[in-house]
């Protein structure tokens, strides 16, 4: 299960939201016919897939994911759709960081993501308790705190118990280009950056508890890791934005 990127798909004139030559001509061709994901259209590249306690929710950051759109729709369907209860953890996937990075490409962005990449978003991650944002696309990993709108939500690093009150985003788009260099600016909610090749690894031990691991690709070691353990009152639990605004109202 895999998600499209700029290599797979940009092109000028064909549908992709950036108008890059990115794909050298490919415009998504290959990728929809060599690799099979349960998409409704190939095209449109993104899909949600369960696998044992996890639902994974991958979007296509080469089409439009703002609000309003109809990927928009599918992604929070994806995420508000999720039985709890049998999938208890809640994984979104992209290729482009539309959530947090101090990627130094990013940070002269002044966005330290995607431009536009978490305005629509971060309310959909927050209301329905995505656990954690996993992106590519820049050739290093970091790991950021439980965050939402900036501001980190847990000051935990490495084990959290009950609710984690944001998603934690990693970058982990190490996997065998030229590395990426960071931004000197410290981000508070930055715990973790690393410039080396690796991978990540999620272990779901049962409903309650769960092991992420980052390994580089060098030697297979663990460098990076935390651990989540709550009941699913946990989950069912408000945090801001999390659960209907309400007014008291005599």
């Amino acid at each position: 299960m895999l998600a499209s990127g700029n290599h797979e798909r940009d092109w000028p004139g064909t549908g992709s939201f950036y108008g890059n030559m990115d794909s050298g001509g490919e415009c998504g061709v290959l990728v929809q016919n060599m690799f099979y994901v349960p998409t409704v259209n190939r095209d449109k590249f993104w899909y949600s897939t369960d696998y044992g306690m996890f639902r994974f929710c991958i979007a296509d950051t080469e089409h439009d994911w703002r609000q309003g759109t109809e990927q928009y729709n599918f992604i929070e369907h994806c995420l508000a759709s999720v039985d709890r209860q049998k999938q208890p953890w809640l994984i979104f996937l992209a290729h482009r960081v539309l959530g947090y990075s101090s990627d130094a490409s990013y940070a002269d962005e002044g966005s330290f993501a995607e431009p536009m990449g978490r305005e629509s978003l971060q309310k959909l991650w927050q209301k329905y308790k995505v656990d954690i944002a996993i992106f590519g696309h820049v050739h290093n990993y970091e790991r950021t705190c439980p965050i939402y709108q900036n501001i980190c939500t847990n000051n935990e690093k490495h084990l959290y118990k009950g609710a984690l009150n944001g998603t934690i985003h990693v970058a982990a788009g190490g996997a065998g280009a030229s590395l990426s260099e960071f931004t000197p600016i410290q981000t508070k909610w930055s715990i973790f950056r690393d410039y080396d090749h690796g991978f990540v690894k999620l272990t779901a031990f049962d409903h309650s508890n769960l092991l992420f691991e980052y390994k580089k690709s060098r030697d297979g070691k663990v460098y990076d890791s935390f651990r989540i353990s709550r009941d699913y009152r946990d989950i069912l639990a408000c945090t801001v934005d999390s659960c209907p605004s309400m007014t008291l109202a005599s």
